[in-house]
């Protein structure tokens, strides 16, 4: 007998949570297969992080005068951060096409995020011409807000994923 510990996953999904993440990356790859030389200027991705920031403390204001022969005063360092914010990165093989910042309050919601997409969207169409040899349009794949799997296609107004958008 030994000791195991458990596997990590990233998350736990069910089937039908798995299943269309499973048909959005066969479409992907399918994309891929019809034209490998070209796949990457076909698909742009996105991510979201937070940003943290600080209040600084400089060591000017806790400087005090002491004897030559006395310690250090002691000062422990603590790392409290004064906000976040989440920030949205949308980006190709070529730049970074949009980058947006949650509203303090706000929270991502099938509209804010759908909104984000359509200004995706558009940039997309002005920054982006299609050559002779390429039909044109970009493959968006979709991720939506919240826990995954919640979010119902019809509700954000967008294609299907893994079908160019033009």
């Amino acid at each position: 007998m030994r000791k195991l510990s458990a596997k990590w996953v990233p998350k736990c999904l069910n089937v039908g949570q798995r299943r269309p993440r499973c048909q959005s990356s066969e479409q992907i790859l399918e994309l891929f297969r019809r034209d490998p030389n070209d796949f990457l200027s076909q698909l742009a991705t996105m991510d979201e992080t937070w940003l943290y920031h600080y209040d600084l403390e400089t060591k000017q204001p806790l400087m005090e005068w002491r004897h030559s022969g006395s310690p250090r005063p002691k000062k422990f360092r603590v790392q409290i951060f004064a906000g976040k914010i989440l920030t949205s990165i949308f980006w190709d093989q070529d730049a970074i096409h949009l980058i947006d910042f949650l509203p303090k309050g706000q929270t991502i919601n099938v509209e804010y995020y759908s909104s984000l997409l359509t200004q995706l969207k558009d940039i997309l169409k002005e920054k982006l011409t299609p050559r002779k040899d390429h039909q044109g349009g970009i493959v968006l794949a979709l991720q939506c807000p919240g826990s995954p799997g919640t979010c119902k296609l019809e509700e954000t107004g967008l294609p299907v994923p893994g079908l160019p958008v033009s």
